[in-house]
């Protein structure tokens, strides 16, 4: 075997070691033996090198014509589209989802490309009114300066490119810290955007872990953090920002709930429940971990819920025929099954899985087995906590409105979904239930780019990713007065 390659962090336009000469081991979570890379294990003074060049770079970038920074844009969206197939098979090896959701995670990001280039001739202000003659008014958006991205592992290049190239079209630079656990897909879209035509400086890429994103937090030039991850890790950053008056957007957990209803096409209902609740091996913010049946179906339900799920084929994501890859990481093994034990000590009925996967080929990953609880009580913490892993539970309920209040009855609110032929009911979940994303005879994942992404409660701090939202983020408004009177107008006072 190969010995491993050394990476390097991008800053000012150039790959540069850490400072500290310090490295860690990217690990395929299919196989803990096999090492995909070292990657440097940045600190505060790393982080300090990239500000200080993310700012250097300013002053220029922010002058670039909208349409000439979506241009670039535009271009690395070509390249990855080129490359799709070396990035998803990159990513399996590196996270472990399977090769056609590796696919469809580097396609999010070609689409984000294409999306956000066009938002570079579509930075609309408004022009409006004014209430004293010969004067004239009008809003323009402004980049808000040096920016910190802080991107999770489950997806490597989507959720980076939700940061990346919004913050870009409108005009900041930034530094930019991707998970421990998928440092090479990142450093891929560094990569590309750097033969895309970026110029020196305008991001800077700084691997390493907690004491790299603290830095980050804690840095005086970084104005903005965008942060995905945990709602522990995200309250942590919100009271540093909060306190340096710094700006922060948040987009963390989640507790996501299926509800059927008698009438709903159940084969459909099924397949949305399994995908959504195993889909990349449940390691979703919108993964499906409640389900919520109508009781005069739930047994049928429960029947081929269970059928189609023990089908699963579990193995390396690379391989032909395997519906799902491993867990993450070690950590994440451990706290799925403490969670499972913890789901038995509150009473709840293990239906099926609650071990890591067993069986050839499977020695040396991380994976656990789909995991299906019954007999669960809405206020069990297995129904209440984010697990991030294949665990769900499947809880039946009477009237309709029964469901609603317990989909609700959850800390967080970032998606939901329903199964129902009857429209009328349709309407009422998408305006009862609270969450973010409501999707109709779908299942709770499957976000769209040009729509907005996120959640209401503990799910984030009110802003949106995705779509025409994510300017909002990463720009200021600027409000222009105008006076061609040739005198001293006085606003308010002037006014009869």
């Amino acid at each position: 075997m190969a010995k491993p390659q050394q990476y390097l962090n991008f800053i000012a336009g150039r790959w540069v070691s850490a400072k500290s000469g310090k490295n860690f081991p990217n690990i395929n979570p299919a196989n803990r033996e096999e090492i995909l890379g070292f990657f440097p294990d940045s600190g505060p003074e790393d982080v300090n090198a990239a500000v200080q060049a993310a700012e250097s770079a300013f002053p220029e970038w922010r002058l670039v014509p909208p349409p000439g920074r979506g241009e670039i844009i535009l271009k690395a969206g070509l390249l990855m589209k080129e490359r799709k197939e070396e990035l998803a098979r990159l990513m399996t090896q590196e996270m472990g989802k399977v090769l056609r959701e590796t696919r469809g995670d580097v396609q999010e990001a070609i689409d984000m490309a294409y999306f956000i280039a066009g938002e570079g001739r579509r930075l609309f202000g408004k022009t409006t009114t004014s209430e004293l003659r010969d004067k004239f008014a009008m809003t323009i958006r402004m980049p808000v300066g040096v920016c910190g991205l802080i991107t999770p592992w489950n997806f490597p290049m989507a959720i980076p490119s939700w940061k990346i190239f919004p913050s870009l079209i409108c005009g900041n630079t930034m530094v930019f810290k991707p998970a421990e656990d998928t440092p090479l897909s990142a450093l891929k879209m560094i990569e590309i955007l750097e033969e895309a035509g970026l110029p020196k400086g305008v991001v800077n890429l700084v691997q390493g872990g907690v004491k790299t994103g603290e830095a980050m937090v804690r840095h005086p030039k970084i104005r903005l953090i965008s942060f995905t991850g945990s709602c522990e890790v995200g309250r942590l950053v919100a009271e540093h920002c909060g306190k340096n008056l710094k700006r922060c957007s948040l987009e963390m957990g989640g507790k996501n709930a299926q509800i059927v209803m008698e009438d709903a096409d159940l084969d459909l209902a099924i397949e949305g429940a399994v995908w959504g609740a195993y889909g990349t091996t449940g390691q979703r913010c919108t993964a499906t971990s409640r389900i919520f049946v109508q009781e005069k179906i739930f047994s049928s339900f429960k029947k081929s819920f269970l059928e189609r799920s023990r089908k699963i084929k579990i193995g390396d994501g690379l391989k032909e025929g395997v519906e799902m890859g491993p867990l993450i990481n070690e950590a994440q093994l451990k706290r799925v099954r403490d969670y499972v034990e913890i789901g038995k000590k509150e009473g709840a009925k293990l239906e099926m899985g609650g071990e890591p996967a067993r069986g050839k080929g499977l020695e040396k990953g991380f994976f656990f087995e789909p995991t299906l609880f019954t007999e669960v009580d809405p206020k069990m913490r297995i129904a209440q906590e984010e697990i991030f892993g294949p665990v769900t539970c499947l809880i039946p309920f009477k009237r309709f409105e029964d469901a609603i209040r317990m989909v609700n009855d959850s800390s967080y609110g970032l998606s939901s979904s329903i199964y129902s032929r009857d429209v009328n009911r349709a309407m009422e979940a998408i305006r009862d239930i609270e969450a973010g994303i409501t999707y109709i005879n779908g299942p709770t994942i499957g976000a769209e780019v040009h729509l907005p992404f996120g959640g209401v409660k503990n799910t984030g701090n009110g802003h949106r990713e995705g779509g025409e939202t994510a300017i909002d983020i990463f720009s200021e408004w600027k409000s222009v007065f105008v006076d061609y009177s040739g005198k001293l107008q006085k606003a308010q006072i002037d006014v009869d």
